[in-house]
């Protein structure tokens, strides 16, 4: 069930459900426009629990359970003021997230109007996007970018990408202890384009035990 009204372009723009974004941030895995978007979105949601809240208030003062008395009209006026001014909060809330979430979306239309990515551009943002750090070998001093999955991206590739502005690097850390690496808004945006463009295919449901191949064996 949607938190908030704006949940289902949040995920579009961003590629991720809101429970992976809410997780991201709380593990500092979000770059700062999409951080920001989701403090944004937090705060709309809390404001549209309270809007639910003294809906639900209205709707018990309205079911007949109340003798219709002066005190029955005083806490309607009153729930219906605090419905209001819930309502004023959200709505303002609703705005600062579209602040927030329309640069992203921009940067999608870029992505998708703007030089498609390489087939091994996507293969490295996605292998990136699940966590990676750059490391250096203590005794060759070779650098490479090892990813949560184990596989490695090339010191070379991760230079590319980096010029693009597709990925950032945290340089804070010592190389050797492994430098944090993540896609930046623009590197989100290019490989959600990416796999919009060019879905996975389809995976083919294996035949039945004992059915023919569908493809007869070449005949030597």
């Amino acid at each position: 069930m949607p938190l908030s009204s704006l949940d289902r372009r949040i995920e579009a723009a961003t590629g991720d459900d809101i429970d992976t974004l809410w997780a991201r941030r709380d593990r500092g895995a979000l770059d700062e426009p999409e951080a920001r978007l989701v403090d944004m979105h937090r705060q709309l949601v809390d404001a549209t629990t309270g809007v639910t809240f003294y809906r639900v208030m209205l709707h018990r003062l309205a079911s007949g359970e109340h003798p219709v008395d002066g005190a029955f009209f005083e806490s309607l006026e009153r729930t219906i003021g605090q419905l209001r001014e819930a309502a004023d909060v959200r709505d303002g809330r609703a705005r600062r997230v579209l602040a927030a979430l329309e640069p992203i979306e921009a940067a999608l239309g870029t992505a998708a109007g703007g030089e498609a990515l390489s087939a091994a551009d996507q293969v490295a943002l996605q292998l990136i996007t699940g966590g990676a750090k750059l490391y250096q070998h203590l005794v060759t001093g070779q650098l490479a970018v090892t990813t949560a999955s184990g596989q490695r991206v090339s010191y070379a590739d991760l230079q590319h990408l980096e010029a693009a502005g597709l990925v950032s690097r945290d340089s804070g850390p010592p190389v050797h202890a492994g430098q944090p690496v993540e896609l930046t808004a623009t590197g989100r945006a290019a490989l959600l384009a990416a796999r919009r463009q060019n879905p996975p295919p389809t995976a083919k449901a294996p035949a039945p035990p004992g059915a023919w191949p569908t493809t007869p064996p070449l005949r030597r």
